[in-house]
């Protein structure tokens, strides 16, 4: 009987074996590991990935504004490949509050994840918060800002939440400047709109407009874009 295997190129064992002459063969760790890792860093974030309701099949169209939401969304996922390493391959959601920015965000990541393409979550506030506290730290900050940097995707959830000082700025320069320079895409909601973006600072949102710009969505601030009071 032939086996069944979640993964055909590791049998599940999360190791791929590269033979070696007259060796013990090398063990390369597979890329179904790498994505069981990043779901576990989503699960510790508060999401897991396995059940998560916020899917596109999920996504309640209400209005305009919800339907420009999915469909901006939708076709971004669609385009993925396309545009990945051009100069516009990353998306933004912002404006009004409860207007279906994490749920298109997150349902995004998740596609991207069953294509094993590895998107990091940052809940921005959560994560500035914890950098900021352990900033003395050189090896932690540097691993930490590293690990945002360098990842394939990058899901900024909430950018500029809470109250903001140089010291957020910095952070989220450093961030999206890499990956600005390096061409690598982000997926980026905020309950800002562009002009409040950039007035916060002008280097992290023009950068992040120029990324985005075939693909933003921006939500009137208006209490009928708000799902959660629908």
């Amino acid at each position: 009987m032939q086996t069944s295997y979640k993964c055909d190129k590791c049998a599940d064992t999360g190791w791929i074996l590269i033979p070696q002459e007259n060796m013990q063969p090398l063990a390369l760790a597979c890329e179904c590991r790498k994505i069981e890792k990043l779901k576990s860093e989503w699960r510790y974030s508060g999401i897991n990935v396995e059940q998560s309701k916020l899917t596109f099949s999920n996504f309640e169209v209400w209005n305009q504004a919800s339907q420009r939401t999915k469909d901006t969304a939708v076709a971004y996922c669609n385009d993925f490949d396309e545009i990945r390493e051009g100069r516009r391959n990353s998306i933004l959601f912002c404006g009004q509050v409860g207007g279906g920015k994490t749920h298109a965000s997150i349902a995004l990541a998740l596609n991207f994840l069953k294509q094993k393409i590895r998107v990091v979550y940052m809940p921005y506030r959560d994560v500035i918060t914890k950098i900021k506290q352990n900033m003395i730290d050189e090896e932690y900050y540097t691993k930490t800002i590293s690990k945002y940097q360098l990842c394939e995707v990058l899901l900024i959830d909430d950018l500029f939440k809470g109250k903001i000082n140089d010291s957020d700025i910095n952070i989220i320069f450093e961030i999206i400047n890499y990956r600005y320079l390096n061409f690598l895409p982000i997926i980026v909601s905020s309950e800002f709109s562009i002009d409040r973006l950039l007035a916060f600072d002008e280097g992290v949102a023009s950068r992040i407009y120029e990324m985005s710009k075939d693909y933003v969505v921006e939500i009137e601030k208006d209490i009928r874009n708000n799902y959660r009071l629908k």
